[in-house]
């Protein structure tokens, strides 16, 4: 157990770091005097470097060992979370959370390598439960928790923070973490990770930057011409090398590709909710960042509950129902909130989210140990950063997509309302009535009306989500119903850890 708790910390550090930020984007603003823009560096720059660095994780665990990755890694990120609380400006910050992020892209990706290293096969549902904290819990609680920080104390402590945590993780993984072994001869893939390294930047900074860029833009579009070509060449390269950068082979196997596509609409789905509900509340309801926060608190514990409970019943009877049950769930809960507006209670909401949440917890973690677990152990290290890339580039696609159809949906909303003033125009009541306030009735109006074009449009979004996971839970049904043996070894596995 303590092994396994040690690669959690470590996972459920970095992934918190994605979602902590956000929150703390105002204040930043203020402190240094800088644009919303400018400041929304802070997470674009962290997200850019994640995704030049989880490709190396698969090469770098088998070249050195997934225990020292992972103690580097851990260091690294101490030190560059240190960085960032010490930064004097702006500039200064941007570069050190691209410092952190070579730590923070490293763990997530070597955490899940070594817990299939380390545990057996009939253990892995409840080893992947622990590990799935990091993934699904972090997230969820990281407003509350930044918002507490930000509000009540300061925003350098949501970097200060993992100094003492990091520290503690570090030094229990030198003393208790069990020694992998090198793959030797291992040559570094220079021509992939060139490529995958620019596709994704690109495709990354598109998606982050299109809708201030607009989409449509030269900018925005030339990104997206080359993270697209950059990929495509990835794919060619990793196809004909003999030791390629991430072995693109493994989606020969039909339950990995499966659940590749399952995790990418799990994703979707779990951060743009993250994403949207808090921006709903905030807006329609007025609460601030950290009220928002504790209101999603509460739903997360159920998450919290389902991580043993759907790694226990992986163990018992694989990952097929839990993943139909669970996306199922998803779906419908999804669907429930396409009805929500400024009168929805906060009771109400709770009860969605919880909703959403059990099913999320239900589904993912079996559908991410099924994906490796069928595989031979010399690609485990490398399928588990193809994982975390499909986690993160889906999460941000879908997040991009979302949000241009929620901006196009809420100006043709607004173009059909603002048509309809004619109709009822001169001497309507209800215009007479506004009139008769002056300038205060009419923008009391103009926010009413927004607020109910917003609130609509996240409406058909969650439509739109809820659909897709249906579509998830059609795929769920072709993973097998029990777990399926790896193939051998090529590689001596590392000492197995008691679960």
């Amino acid at each position: 157990m303590g092994p396994l708790l040690i690669v959690m910390i470590g996972s459920f550090m970095a992934v918190l770091d994605t979602s902590i930020v956000n929150v703390a984007i105002p204040r930043l603003q203020n402190e240094f005097g800088a644009s919303t823009d400018q400041v929304q560096w802070v997470a674009t720059a962290y997200t850019l470097a994640l995704g030049i660095v989880t490709p190396l994780t698969g090469w770098l665990g088998d070249r050195y060992g997934l225990d020292r990755v992972q103690n580097a890694a851990l260091i690294l990120f101490v030190v560059g979370s240190a960085l960032c609380g010490l930064a004097s400006g702006l500039n200064v910050l941007i570069g050190f959370r691209i410092f952190q992020a070579i730590g923070g892209g490293l763990l997530p990706a070597v955490s899940q390598a070594m817990v299939y290293r380390m545990v057996p096969r009939e253990k892995l549902g409840a080893a992947m439960g622990l590990y799935g904290f990091g993934v699904v819990v972090a997230p969820a609680i990281g407003p509350t928790i930044g918002g507490y920080l930000v509000q009540y104390v300061s925003w350098r402590l949501i970097f200060y923070i993992n100094v003492p945590i990091g520290i503690v993780a570090a030094v229990l993984s030198f003393m208790l973490l069990p020694r992998f072994p090198k793959i030797p001869g291992q040559r570094f893939d220079y021509l992939g990770f060139l490529t995958i390294a620019t596709g994704l930047f690109a495709l990354l900074l598109a998606l982050s930057e299109g809708e201030t860029w607009h989409w449509t833009s030269y900018p925005t579009l030339g990104l997206i011409t080359v993270g697209l070509l950059s990929l495509a060449l990835f794919v060619v390269v990793e196809l004909s090398v003999a030791e390629p950068m991430l072995d693109l082979r493994v989606f020969r196997s039909g339950t990995y590709t499966i659940s590749a596509l399952l995790v990418a609409i799990l994703s979707i789905g779990l951060f743009s909710g993250l994403f949207y509900i808090p921006l709903f509340l905030q807006r329609g309801d007025g609460l601030g960042a950290f009220d928002t926060g504790l209101l999603l608190l509460a739903p997360a514990v159920v998450t919290v509950i389902m991580m043993p409970i759907s790694g226990w019943l992986y163990d018992r009877i694989g990952a097929r129902w839990p993943a139909v049950i669970g996306l199922g769930i998803v779906a419908w809960s999804t669907y429930l909130m396409h009805v929500m507006n400024t009168d929805t209670s906060r009771g109400q909401f709770m009860v969605w989210l919880a909703l959403r949440n059990l099913g999320t917890g239900l589904a993912f973690m079996p559908i991410m140990a099924g994906s490796i677990s069928v595989l031979p152990l010399r690609l485990v290290s490398r399928a588990s950063a193809l994982n975390n890339i499909v986690l993160r580039v889906s999460a941000a696609l879908g997040l991009a997509l979302l949000t241009a159809l929620l901006t196009t949906q809420q100006a043709q909303q607004l173009s059909d309302r603002s048509a309809l003033l004619p109709a009822v125009a001169p001497g309507s009541p209800q215009l007479q009535s506004v009139a008769d306030h002056g300038q205060p009735g009419a923008i009391g109006l103009a926010n009413s009306v927004g607020l109910q074009i917003f609130g609509s449009a996240i409406a058909d979004l969650f439509l739109l989500t809820a659909g897709l996971t249906a579509v998830g839970m059609l795929l769920a049904l072709f993973l097998p119903m029990r777990r399926r043996a790896a193939a051998p070894a090529t590689a001596p596995p590392a000492a197995h850890a008691e679960v």
